[in-house]
């Protein structure tokens, strides 16, 4: 029996739910689509999300800017449609400002099935037109007040060659025209970056930009467990395994220590950088979602799961309600584990409480709410390393007796619709009913707790499975 102890009267922590900042989409044009913005008025809703981070604002199809008779035509029209929708359902952009148009691009490379380009802009000065004119005429359309609480992000993963062809030079060189663009339209206007994978450049930009009196009003990088792990050609799995134990924190605190006291906002993360990896549908996303989040939210300001839904394009789009897709919910809809534990976190109070004890592959925290007190537990393990089914006692000192107890679960056989789906024969295309069935399979049902009083203390016994989480509220 593993044991914890929390003494209910200590001094709590305030702790800022960071990863309600921002949440990950795919591509702009995806949020033209009835269906995606469905999905993120109930993320919002149910989850809490205040912004919404994806790529290719500036490049096709939303023709941005093309080149007509030799010359400029810009178009904001369905950008400005995007953003219409957002501040309509109290939600704000993360923009991060990206692709290449293909009217200012100096080279013919492209990522993804949608052909973003991702080569520097032919001319800078055009590039600076454009950002002008894209920010100034969202500023005229919302407000200072409004675009004030934006974040522009300039340009996506620009460490690798797959994402930009001009190394770092000139990505300083991208980020500085940008900067100095956007604070020229409005000082108070948030402008950041530089928006790397795996927490790379974060020391070379903080000088670059001090070296030339630059604007940087955050730090924004991506994190997954697979970075830097195993060899190459190993799968995800094999990445995931030869991965470490609570890695995503010991790298977010490194960059925070790396960004000069500004705030960090973790723009991409998740379980793999795997857009098929079926891990992503299973609870071992949930308890990987919800230690990580407990560890790494007081340190930085922002942490944007990638992504809200399935409905996403890089690859190709895809067909069966279940394909290891990146996001919490399916292209039907259907709330996969790792969306039902960001519904749990929703439901946390505002301190947080220290535990004693640390046992193997649980953890626990606790926070008090101005009636209740909530218990976290995980139990959780990376793929191929060792974890078994724990009874946890756990003691809550100077605790007055409970009203009332539940528990709350996301395991193998609780909130995880992919086990009906595959009773179900695994259909690609599912009938209303059969959508509506798994949607009712993904909810969290809370069972009554027991417990019981030893003197001042309140004691009660939970076991966890392997890759689950519980959530036990008292009142």
């Amino acid at each position: 029996m593993l044991e914890f102890t929390c003494d209910t009267q200590q001094s709590g922590k305030q702790i800022l739910p960071s990863w309600k900042h921002t949440v990950g989409s795919g591509h702009a044009a995806l949020a033209l689509r009835d269906d995606w913005r469905r999905q993120l008025k109930q993320c919002h809703r149910e989850l809490g999300f205040k912004h919404v981070r994806f790529h290719g604002i500036l490049s096709e199809p939303l023709d941005t800017l093309t080149i007509q008779i030799d010359k400029p035509r810009y178009s904001f029209y369905n950008a400005n449609n995007i953003m219409d929708f957002l501040v309509e359902i109290g939600m704000r952009p993360f923009v991060e400002l990206s692709f290449m148009p293909r009217a200012l691009a100096s080279g013919d490379t492209t990522v993804f099935e949608y052909q973003a380009n991702v080569t520097p802009p032919r001319g800078y000065k055009d590039w600076a037109t454009l950002i002008d004119k894209l920010v100034r005429n969202w500023v005229d359309r919302y407000g200072l007040a409004e675009v004030r609480q934006w974040y522009f992000e300039v340009w996506n993963e620009p460490n690798l060659e797959n994402f930009w062809t001009g190394g770092q030079e000139k990505y300083f060189q991208l980020y500085q025209v940008t900067a100095e663009t956007i604070k020229n339209i409005d000082a108070e206007l948030h402008v950041g970056g530089p928006a790397t994978a795996a927490n790379s450049w974060i020391p070379e930009f903080v000088s670059f930009c001090d070296k030339h009196n630059l604007p940087a009003d955050f730090i924004s990088t991506h994190q997954y467990p697979t970075d830097a792990f195993g060899s190459p050609g190993d799968d995800t799995v094999t990445q995931l395994s030869k991965s470490e134990r609570s890695i995503m924190t010991t790298h977010a605190k490194e960059v925070v220590q790396n960004a000069a006291g500004k705030p960090v906002y973790y723009t991409e993360w998740s379980t793999s950088s795997n857009p098929r990896d079926s891990l992503h549908d299973q609870p071992f996303a949930a308890a990987f979602v919800v230690k990580t989040l407990m560890e790494v939210c007081e340190h930085v300001q922002g942490y944007s799961y990638w992504t809200f839904s399935d409905i996403f394009d890089e690859n190709f789009f895809p067909e069966k309600p279940f394909h290891g897709g990146f996001g919490m919910l399916t292209i039907n809809g259907v709330p996969k584990p790792v969306y039902r534990a960001y519904e749990l976190l929703t439901q946390l109070g505002g301190e947080r409480l220290e535990v004693e004890g640390s046992h193997g592959t649980v953890d626990a925290w606790v926070w008090r709410g101005e009636n209740n007190v909530q218990l976290v537990l995980t139990n959780h393990a990376l793929p191929r390393h060792p974890i078994d089914s724990h009874e946890i006692k756990f003691t809550l000192k100077n605790f007055a007796p409970s009203k009332s107890a539940w528990t709350a679960r996301i395991d193998e056989e609780h909130a995880n619709p992919l086990r009906l789906w595959e009773a179900m024969g695994k259909p690609t295309y599912l009938k209303p009913y059969q959508a509506e069935r798994l949607i009712e399979a993904s909810s969290v049902t809370p069972a009554p707790q027991s417990w019981k009083q030893e003197d001042k203390d309140v004691i009660l016994h939970v076991t966890l499975p392997p890759h689950a989480v519980a959530m036990v509220t008292l009142e």
